[in-house]
């Protein structure tokens, strides 16, 4: 092959995979657009249900926090979805990489992402920086708008879900209601006491003005992809 058939060769790769990507990204901004109308519906669901049975400062709220992230808040905890704007490719040992589905078309292994996290409300409400947050789930989408999600009580079957599965409100709610229902389940627990046994005088001072201890759901104590 000589220097002109490589340099063509170069520029054919570019693209399709520049056009692959492009077709990623549209997917999952579409998919972010329809979490968002899932999340507006719910939080009107979830108000006629319980508006009657809890405080104002506990009823479930929407808030756009920019054009790739969005809130939820429910009770005490906050979840922010996450689109990141950047299109991913799996490591070689992936048994995404190794699927059926994949080595029929490798282009469909490239994936836009949309990241779920937990955080406790009031460390947004009192800026306490160091706060712990933590992954519930996320979601993946390719060129084909099919889909697959990894998270906490989310389906474990991703190689398969992935060759089948195809985005729509319905699996969006079903994995967004998921991430919701284990939020609240997963509570704060009280951290060891030899984690939390000193305190600096800063520490101290940051506490009785803004009551910035760090605080996270399992502070001190493991976070692993295995909990249910």
């Amino acid at each position: 092959m000589n220097e002109k058939e490589i340099r063509a060769s170069l520029l054919e790769a570019f693209l399709i995979k520049s056009t692959v990507k492009q077709k990623v990204y549209t997917n999952t901004l579409q998919t972010f657009k329809i979490l968002k109308k899932v999340l507006k519906s719910l939080e009107k669901e979830y108000y006629g249900m319980i508006k009657e049975q809890v405080s104002p400062a506990a009823i479930p709220a929407f808030r756009e926090r920019g054009p790739f992230e969005v809130e939820f808040e429910i009770g005490g905890d906050l979840l922010i979805f996450s689109m990141h704007s950047n299109v991913f490719e799996f490591d070689n040992n992936s048994p995404i990489i190794k699927s059926e589905y994949i080595q029929d078309d490798p282009l469909r292994s490239y994936c836009g992402m949309i990241n779920i996290y937990n955080f406790l409300a009031d460390s947004f409400k009192y800026h306490r920086d160091k706060d712990l947050g933590y992954l519930v789930a996320r979601i993946f989408i390719n060129k084909d708008n099919h889909f697959f999600v990894e998270g906490k009580r989310q389906t474990e079957e991703n190689v398969k879900s992935f060759a089948i599965d195809t985005i729509s409100p319905g699996v969006i709610r079903q994995i967004v209601e998921t991430a919701i229902r284990y939020c609240i389940e997963f509570d704060l627990l009280v951290p060891p006491y030899d984690a939390v046994k000193l305190a600096t005088v800063e520490q101290m001072q940051e506490k009785i003005i803004h009551s910035k201890m760090t605080t996270g759901k399992r502070l001190g104590f493991s976070f692993n992809s295995d909990d249910v």
